[in-house]
């Protein structure tokens, strides 16, 4: 008897994460949940109210769920690839201990876990990279290095945007996310705006819209989060330099 294409998509699964997309998704999580301690902070003296409390929490669980998706991949140990546990099991801790103080508090414990999880990206993709013998990725010819940087920035939740008299604007670290940067990974489906969500710019202004990857943007930085500089060359031996790291300074761009 023939299956009914309906019958068909009972069986269509999504396959799991990758360890190294769930360490972007962990990232996004994370800056989420920060963003939604931003916006509390006039009430920074009082305790985290439940509803973070257990936010917290479940950044705890996803973390300690990456750690076994990596341990699951049965990896030779190198120190890189123990620094990215140890350095998720410091999440776990920072999350855990952030539940029992105030909104301030909290916000300061979790403050870098995103930039952490996408840290820890990098060098677990290259980690299994070289492991595997595998050669590095090849640049996507509709991927510049300049928007699988944007794409690492997104990810890290170093971008916002917003609008002022009809003309829009994005708010970023270096290397700086140009607006016409962002459309055209919108244009991709990779990155989508979430109005409203991040803390504003300035005392007394309107919350800012935290940009984030979609899961096709999930997939697309994990595939490449670790390929080489456009013109350089790697071998399997080589462990191809991460992303360049944003910097601290805080600037707008168009």
């Amino acid at each position: 008897m023939t299956e009914s294409p309906a019958e068909d998509l009972l069986f269509e699964v999504a396959p799991p994460p990758t360890p190294v997309e769930r360490l972007l998704q962990l990232a996004d999580q994370y800056t989420q949940h920060n963003d939604a301690l931003d916006l509390l902070l006039h009430v920074a003296g009082a305790p985290l109210p439940d509803e973070y409390a257990n936010s917290a929490h479940r950044l705890a669980s996803a973390a300690g769920a990456a750690i076994k998706a990596i341990q699951g991949e049965r990896l030779y140990e190198s120190t890189e690839l123990t620094e990215v546990i140890m350095r998720l099991k410091q999440l776990v801790i920072l999350a855990d201990a952030s539940i029992d103080l105030t909104t301030r508090a909290a916000r300061e414990l979790t403050a870098l876990a995103p930039e952490a999880a996408v840290t820890s990206a990098v060098t677990l993709a290259s980690e299994t990279r070289r492991r595997r013998w595998a050669t590095a990725p090849a640049p996507d010819g509709q991927l510049s290095a300049t928007h699988r940087t944007a794409l690492a920035e997104i990810a890290c939740g170093h971008v916002t945007a917003s609008s002022s008299l009809g003309r829009e604007f994005t708010r970023s670290r270096e290397p700086k996310v140009l607006m016409s940067t962002l459309r055209a990974l919108e244009s991709k489906g990779l990155a989508e705006r979430a109005a409203g969500t991040a803390r504003a710019a300035y005392v007394g202004g309107p919350p800012l819209d935290r940009v984030r990857l979609t899961s096709a943007g999930v997939t697309t930085l994990a595939s490449v989060i670790d390929a080489p500089p456009s013109g350089s060359r790697t071998t399997p031996e080589t462990t191809p330099r991460p992303l360049p790291a944003a910097a601290q300074a805080t600037s707008r761009s168009r």
